[in-house]
């Protein structure tokens, strides 16, 4: 019996296929949802006829490709499907965890106001931008900063120390209900650049096992000092495996999640530790009545030299709130990483970051900014009051000057 005859349209089908996805036959017939072997005969048939890329004119009442169509929504659907279950496995194998990371259920230390009338509120420490694993070279950018994990360990453990002091300092008696602490996302330095792959300490996987005991011993200790912790959490673009970053599936292809679904397994049964780690690139609580929004900040784009990052900031955070009033969903102050520089507005937080100022940075003649953390309370009256950077690295010793002068 003889082959029967490819219909003209799905081998024009196959070449316009084929030189959309950059002439990779396996993208192609995944785009299809056909097998390789069947993609790579029809190829081979529309080229054997000199058909050449159309920019996809096919008829799209022809019954071949209705049925072509039909195969690929149901290729689409059995990856969606089969993405769904992914997740959930991941779930399962750190730890056998439901979906309740992924629903916000605060703590009530947030959501009342505090036991005692003089608590001065719920302290904040948002925590973003580590680059674990990246390596700062101190001869590349004058000698104004170092960085690798030795002294990422070592900036996390004066990090904790010294929010616990200021803390102290506002509140002897440590009066507070619990703390607040947003994870931002860019944890690790991922391999989303050459220069990243060819230097960094470690590579992704290993980098978020480090990563892992270390955030362990900082959540454990903060629950210690405070009672309670609550950790909304958001990805950032550094840790993805893409090779863009992803609108869809945002969060799970990105090693930061896999980190925070392994932490949420670790403390799952530690009723002082909450998590809440949405599927979406924005988390949305409240502390007391003021709402906060918590995103990475790696959707703004622009900036220039003069107002650097705070242009692409502004008009995303009116964007966002935008959005959100649309949905019932308005909020007070936006919260985000991704820039590197510490900026503290009454409608927005930038942090700063763990790695300090690195090659780019100086490449590109940014100013200069000292490795820090955002730290902030929110009172239940007053809203944000208090609110302070966190500076992590070796401070120097300052020369010795009268606490005021007058120039002569």
């Amino acid at each position: 019996m003889s082959k029967p005859k490819l219909n003209n349209t799905l081998a024009q089908e196959a070449v316009n296929t084929f030189a959309k996805h950059g002439n990779n036959q396996r993208a192609a017939a995944a785009a299809l949802g056909i097998p390789r072997t069947t993609f790579q005969a029809r190829l081979d048939d529309g080229r054997h006829r000199g058909l050449k890329p159309n920019g996809g004119q096919i008829d799209p009442d022809s019954p071949q490709a209705l049925y072509a169509q039909v195969r690929r929504l149901e290729a689409e659907l059995r990856r969606a499907q089969a993405t769904s279950s992914e997740i959930e496995a991941v779930r399962n194998i750190v730890g056998g965890l439901s979906n309740k990371v992924a629903e916000l259920k605060p703590p009530p230390f947030i959501a009342v106001g505090p036991n005692t009338p003089s608590s001065p509120g719920v302290p904040t420490l948002f925590l973003s931008d580590w680059h674990a694993g990246e390596v700062v070279y101190p001869t590349q950018i004058n000698h104004v900063n170092q960085y690798n994990l030795t002294i990422m360990r070592e900036r996390v453990a004066a990090l904790v120390k010294s929010a616990a002091h200021l803390l102290g300092i506002i509140s002897p008696k440590m009066d507070y209900p619990g703390i607040v602490v947003p994870l931002g996302g860019d944890m690790i330095s991922g391999n989303i650049h050459e220069e990243l792959t060819a230097t960094n300490e470690l590579n992704s996987m290993p980098t978020v096992l480090e990563l892992y005991g270390v955030l362990v011993g900082i959540i454990d200790e903060l629950a210690r000092i405070f009672g309670h912790v609550f950790l909304p959490c958001v990805t950032g673009n550094h840790g993805r495996d893409t090779r863009k970053i992803w609108a869809k599936d945002r969060h799970h292809t990105s090693f930061d999640w896999l980190l925070y679904q392994f932490l949420a397994r670790h403390f799952e049964k530690d009723k002082r530790i909450t998590f809440y780690i949405p599927d979406g690139p924005d988390a949305y609580y409240k502390i007391y009545q003021h709402r906060y929004l918590l995103t990475h900040g790696d959707q703004f784009r622009g900036g220039d030299g003069i107002i650097g990052p705070l242009g692409p900031i502004i008009r995303g955070d009116h964007k966002k709130r935008s959005r959100n009033a649309q949905v019932d969903m308005e909020y007070d102050t936006m919260i985000c990483g991704h820039w590197h520089q510490y900026i503290h507005l009454s409608r927005l937080i930038v942090n700063g970051a763990l790695k300090g100022y690195d090659e780019y940075a100086y490449a590109n003649n940014f100013p200069f900014e000292p490795p820090s953390q955002a730290l902030w309370l929110t009172h239940p009256k007053y809203r944000i009051t208090y609110r302070m950077p966190v500076y992590v690295d070796r401070q120097r010793k300052p020369a010795k000057a009268a606490w005021v002068s007058v120039p002569k």
